[in-house]
């Protein structure tokens, strides 16, 4: 019997579309922010529904637990848009590479990709066979998004890691503070690391294509370690592989357009070329200057980010500061989404991301009215 495929909600009116208009540069009555990593162990909502699920993959791959999760942060803060809960390395795990997380080690694969016959044994892996749990959480959430009333709360986020993020954890078999096995491969058999970089590719299409037909309404492609890459190497081994992407990605779905963001952590040198590699929006990390930024992308794409995290350490009354400086350097023009310059900590008291988010939402109404009234 072929298992039925997740179907999204109908596409009921969004009630808050700010986040979705922010990407494709369109005008807003405020800065729309939403946190990466949002849904995570900072909140102790989180941490007891990890205990129940009893691993961080029971919970990942449980559509009812990753509903609860993705929904979680949204209970607690006034955002402007919810995440789907799961991990980038969901892709190496679907092609049997033997995904593990270890307490306080992270994740590690039983079988990395380290030799010529490892490489030829990759294959895109059948998404609804391997995958479906995270089409079917995507559905779920969508599901769960919608009020009372039958409208949708905010639009729902869905994601993939970047092929050669990816690539860094297939071949080194974990993280890496030099990446020097990955790194060795690419300048001693750059033809084994296309290979693996374009069965990526491939997979990343696929399933965040399913994601899309399964209700996800942006795509974000986390490129976490494509800072660690040479000037040239960036562009043959990273970027040349997230523009194949997001050539082949659904644009429109529900009679929407489906905004694409990639974040390539480090990647400030390369701003112009990424804003001009197709994608609707660039991720910024804390290194990058918005005002320059937006200068140097000449209105052709959104921005996202670029916060420190650990700024939600400080007193309220700082973070709020640093939120008004950073939407002063960006400016009220179309085209900026609040987020932090990668993902928010363990450690962050909850309380401090509400002072935030109230920030960000109160200044960035009142530059727009100055705006109007100017």
């Amino acid at each position: 019997m072929i298992e039925a495929q997740p179907q999204a909600a109908s596409a009921a009116p969004l009630l808050n579309d700010t986040f979705l208009r922010a990407l494709l540069r369109q005008p807003t009555d405020h800065t729309p922010i939403w946190l990466m990593r949002q849904a995570g162990r900072y909140l102790p909502e989180y941490n007891a529904t990890r205990a129940r699920a009893g691993s961080f993959l029971g919970l990942a791959k449980n559509p009812d637990y990753a509903t609860e999760v993705t929904l979680q942060p949204l209970e607690r803060y006034p955002l402007d848009a919810a995440i789907l809960f799961s991990d980038i390395l969901t892709i190496p795990d679907a092609m049997g590479l033997g995904l593990e997380f270890t307490q306080g080690e992270g994740p590690s694969f039983a079988k990395p990709v380290r030799t010529e016959a490892d490489v030829a044994a990759l294959q895109v892996p059948d998404i609804a066979a391997t995958l479906g749990y995270v089409t079917g959480a995507v559905a779920e959430i969508r599901r769960a998004l919608i009020d009372g009333q039958g409208r949708q709360r905010v639009p729902l986020i869905g994601f993939s890691g970047s092929p050669w993020t990816l690539a860094c954890y297939m071949v080194e078999g974990r993280g890496s503070s030099d990446f020097r096995t990955v790194k060795t491969m690419l300048y001693a058999r750059p033809d084994l690391m296309h290979r693996i970089l374009d069965v990526n590719a491939r997979s990343v299409i696929a399933y965040l294509n399913a994601q899309i037909e399964a209700g996800a309404q942006a795509a974000m492609i986390f490129d976490t370690w494509g800072g660690a890459l040479a000037d040239g190497a960036y562009q043959e081994f990273s970027l040349a592989y997230i523009r194949q992407i997001v050539a082949g990605l659904i644009r429109e779905h529900e009679g929407r357009k489906v905004p694409v963001i990639a974040f390539t952590k480090g990647g400030g040198l390369w701003l112009e070329q990424i804003a001009a590699s197709g994608v609707d929006a660039v991720g910024l990390d804390w290194t990058v200057d918005p005002r320059a930024a937006r200068q140097r992308v000449a209105g052709k794409v959104a921005l996202q980010g670029s916060l420190d995290p650990s700024i939600l350490f400080a007193p309220p009354e700082t973070i709020r500061a640093e939120a008004r400086r950073l939407l002063d350097a960006y400016g009220p023009e179309a085209g900026h989404v609040f987020n932090l310059g990668h993902g928010i900590s363990q450690f962050t008291p909850p309380d401090h991301v509400i002072s935030l988010v109230d920030e960000v939402h109160a200044y960035s109404r009142k530059q727009r009215q100055g705006l109007a009234a100017g």
